[in-house]
């Protein structure tokens, strides 16, 4: 879809989208193209040929993150504790997100660290868990209508290390914190600091937002927030390690829309599968046709400002300390040195089998961006399997 529509979008809109919006939709056009170059691979045993275009690597493409979250995942697997996990979502309310549009790098930081505060906050209070806990957060700026919905994913061990770190704390089972109070210090920390970003110049406002800039005119926009409720919601604790990892890998590397949710597309519309998450039951999954400008609006809403990582660990996770902490866990919960892990064997997940016989591929040319690869591919047959038993 991107790739018959972008080219025209791109000079239609060229003065009204950043230049990193630009890129993204530059990458996903050219991705797995023979704009990127590629490689020919050649079955050892049946000759069976295939052509292999590079893909783009840009991390909001829908057909690249793949093998980053196999890698990711490869990493937290190592990491799991065995203990329950809990699943926890900090969003913002609707009219921050609105502001969060135009001040993307700004808000999108303050949310990563104000959630993880409070998460840290109040599982040290010695009133809840009086624990120093692990955290991974998973930034998602998306509705399932790629409307602007930010909100952030934390995955987090039901327990943790006492303040004299001797002993592990657990939760109590199938309850980790309290919402409500998590919910105000969340609403309290974030509007403190988000005045003081604005205070210290660091937010910008355009368009109908302008006014904002003002000092009492955004004292005034924040006032009704200081007493809404502001959603954070826990769900379930998960089944088992092998549950966080299914959810990680759902989760972590996902983009605002999947090449799976696309129904069908035209010069004029795009439709593709939602889910309306106020309705219970089947009914929930529908449809939805956007015109075209609209839906690659929408898709560009969620590319992140260069720089800004996605995924984000605190606590007992923070990458400085990260193996220490989980290490010492590990002696808490068995009461025993923890041995080395040996190292498993590599498995080089880029070297996939022939998809004709099962033999090993070997890449037999390599081609530069733009060229056009010296062999062909091997024709699609319609093999007829003889049942000789």
């Amino acid at each position: 879809m991107f790739r018959s529509h972008g080219v025209a979008w791109r000079k239609a809109h060229a003065g009204h989208v950043s230049l990193d919006q630009l890129k993204v939709m530059s990458a996903i056009e050219r991705c797995r193209t023979v704009a990127l170059g590629g490689h020919v691979a050649r079955c050892a045993d049946c000759a069976y040929t295939t052509i292999a275009y590079n893909s783009c690597r840009n991390r909001h493409c829908p057909k690249c993150q793949g093998a980053a979250a196999k890698e990711w995942l490869a990493d937290r697997e190592a990491e799991l504790l065995p203990v329950p996990y809990y699943h926890l979502v900090f969003t913002l309310p609707g009219a921050i997100a609105d502001i969060a549009c135009q001040n993307k790098a700004v808000l999108y930081d303050l949310l990563f660290k104000v959630s993880a505060e409070t998460m840290l906050t109040i599982a040290a209070d010695p009133k809840h868990l009086g624990a120093r806990i692990g955290i991974t957060s998973v930034l998602h700026t998306w509705g399932s209508a790629l409307t602007h919905h930010p909100h952030v994913h934390m995955i987090v061990p039901g327990g943790g290390i006492s303040p004299d770190g001797q002993r592990w704390v657990s939760c109590r089972p199938g309850f980790f914190l309290p919402v409500r109070v998590l919910s105000r210090l969340f609403r309290r920390l974030f509007l403190q600091k988000l005045v003081a970003a604005h205070q210290a110049g660091r937010l910008s406002f355009f368009g109908d937002n302008s006014h904002l800039a003002d000092t009492p005119c955004f004292a005034a926009f924040l006032a009704p927030l200081r007493k809404t409720k502001w959603v954070v919601y826990a769900k379930r604790p998960f089944g088992g390690p092998e549950a966080v990892l299914a959810y990680l890998s759902r989760y972590t590397h996902r983009v605002a829309i999947a090449n799976s949710r696309l129904i069908a597309c035209d010069q004029q519309r795009v439709t593709f599968k939602w889910k309306d998450y106020r309705i219970e039951g089947r009914d929930r999954y529908r449809q939805m046709t956007l015109a075209t400008d609209e839906f690659i609006r929408r898709f560009l809403i969620h590319v992140l400002p260069k720089g800004l990582h996605r995924i984000r660990h605190y606590g007992l996770f923070a990458k400085g300390a990260c193996a220490d902490n989980i290490a010492r866990v590990r002696e808490l919960l068995t009461g025993a040195k923890p041995e080395a892990n040996p190292t498993a064997a590599a498995v080089d997940a880029n070297k996939p089998a022939c998809p004709c016989c099962g033999g090993r591929m070997i890449i037999i040319e390599v081609f530069e961006r733009g060229c056009t690869p010296r062999h062909r591919p091997t024709a699609p047959t319609n093999r007829i399997r003889i049942d000789t038993s």
